[in-house]
């Protein structure tokens, strides 16, 4: 396994995986396909629509739902009426959205952009380096996987 001293090796690949096109919800949940059994095209297919807050909609940051995604599969629960496992999966995506709140001042896409209220267009920008330059999207993607590989070591998944 490689060793990452600056940032965390799943922040490092969820920013790569950014920086090559794919959208900040995608770019999180593929970084940690090492940690569950989903084949690579249906994780992307089920991590598109989270982009762009939610399809450029600008709600939640896709990089949180990518985050949150990740907690569903290793820690989510099953069972319609395990009310106790909900709850603690409710207090867990709570927990890593109020942390990645406090790092940037928000969830929400449109917040953290700058941008004004109501969605956007639904055409994607071109990835340029100008875009680059000026969305801090790669950053919040490395902090919501390196927030979720933190987690992901304090919390072991049981393998019972």
């Amino acid at each position: 396994m490689e060793i990452c001293i600056e940032k965390s090796c799943y922040a490092k690949k969820a920013m790569e995986l950014f920086k090559e096109g794919y959208n900040c919800s995608q770019s999180v949940f593929l970084a940690f396909e090492d940690q569950y059994d989903i084949d690579r095209k249906t994780a992307l297919k089920l991590s598109s629509s989270f982009g762009g807050g939610m399809g450029r909609l600008r709600e939640v940051c896709g990089a949180v739902s990518g985050m949150f995604m990740v907690a569903g599969l290793l820690y989510g629960y099953d069972d319609a009426k395990d009310y106790e496992g909900k709850t603690k999966h409710y207090e867990r995506i709570q927990l890593l959205a109020k942390e990645f709140e406090e790092r940037n001042g928000s969830i929400v896409c449109r917040q953290l952009l700058g941008l004004g209220e109501g969605k956007d267009s639904h055409i994607p920008e071109k990835r340029t380096d100008a875009y680059y330059q000026k969305r801090p999207c790669a950053e919040l993607v490395g902090m919501a996987a390196a927030i979720m590989e933190q987690y992901i070591e304090e919390n072991p998944l049981n393998t019972n």
